[in-house]
């Protein structure tokens, strides 16, 4: 799935939001806060952009960490001096193991660390006890899909083709699913796609789907998918909506309760053990960049041998991460400023 973004009309919208800070930014120290945090996240981005990935995460992170304070001065949800973060609120270890499996933890919910405060607001979940592999978080975001770090069956996130509601008033809120793996189309089954969606709860809740024609009495009706020449494929779903027939806007609305958004576009999320529900993406770059941040400050040989072209697998995917970042980061920033101050 290819994703349109625009870095510079992010920073036009984050730079022309601080005369006039949104949610409750609007004055005093929040106010203060949104302007200085945001400055700081500009500053961080731009160097990043002119250094290798040998300490790219550390500025980006740094960035993405600031902007935090930036979000949180915003939320419409915090009140009090609740909006003040302190300490990271997120953990990384084992970096004697192989990159992948890298682990990550959060502080419990309720405290002031960045991650989990910004997650609070974000109805994004945290997981203080089990640790989350660095891999769990890298597959979350959808722009890794082409990038896996092994061969394993992975979830990744499946595109919501939002654009495809048509007009008319009906009861069934119908779209295309897309990014459906390669092992699922293959297995043909109902079974086979009912144990996929097992991860993926709003799918699962789905009233229908468009099936192929039995060919004689008796046949099970399959899945129609269509494919893609790339690898995978989509299904047409059907929810049922909750009060009956509804118009276009209603049945868009209903869509944005299930999905979460990216750079414009909405996406069914997997809602990994111990979770309750789906990650914000966000918050799994968030994850991803501190690990990576913390393996490049602290395990710096480490880091460089993971980047090497010559000595690692994973080099050209963390590259084109990193340099994702740097162009995906500041719509999510944006974005996530609007959803949290309105």
């Amino acid at each position: 799935m290819y994703i349109d973004v625009d870095a510079d009309e992010a920073w036009e919208r984050l730079r022309a939001s601080r005369w006039n800070p949104p949610g409750r930014a609007g004055t005093g120290s929040r106010r203060k806060t949104y302007a200085a945090a945001l400055e700081q996240t500009e500053q961080m981005f731009r160097a990043a952009a002119v250094v290798g990935p040998a300490t790219r995460p550390l500025q980006v992170f740094y960035g993405l960490s600031q902007a935090g304070r930036a979000i949180a001065a915003a939320a419409v949800t915090l009140k009090g001096e609740n909006w003040r973060l302190v300490t990271h609120g997120i953990k990384a270890s084992g970096f004697d193991k192989s990159f992948p499996d890298i682990e990550i933890r959060t502080d419990q919910p309720g405290t002031h660390g960045s991650f989990v405060r910004v997650s609070e607001v974000l109805d994004s979940p945290v997981w203080e006890k089990d640790a989350m592999r660095l891999e769990d978080m890298w597959d979350l975001l959808p722009l890794n899909l082409g990038y896996p770090l092994t061969e394993r069956e992975r979830p990744t996130p499946l595109f919501a083709a939002a654009s495809s509601i048509h007009h008319q008033e009906h009861p069934l809120l119908s779209i295309p699913v897309c990014d459906i793996p390669d092992r699922v189309i293959d297995a043909g089954t109902r079974k086979a796609l009912a144990d996929f969606l097992i991860s993926y709860p709003a799918v699962a809740r789905h009233e229908s789907y468009v099936t192929n024609h039995a060919l004689s009495l008796g046949r099970e009706a399959t899945p129609d998918y269509t494919r893609y020449d790339h690898g995978g494929g989509e299904l047409v779903v059907n929810w049922e909506m909750p009060q009956g027939s509804a118009t276009a806007a209603e049945r868009l609305e209903y869509l944005l309760t299930m999905t979460r958004p990216y750079a414009g576009q909405r996406y069914f999320l997997p809602v990994l053990a111990p979770m309750t529900r789906e990650l914000h993406p966000l918050m799994a770059w968030w994850a991803v960049l501190y690990a990576l941040s913390m393996l490049a400050r602290y395990e710096p040989a480490s880091w460089v041998t993971n980047i090497s072209v010559d000595n690692s697998q994973h080099a050209v995917s963390i590259e084109r991460f990193l340099e994702r970042a740097i162009t995906h980061l500041p719509i999510l920033i944006a974005d996530t400023i609007i959803e949290v101050s309105t």
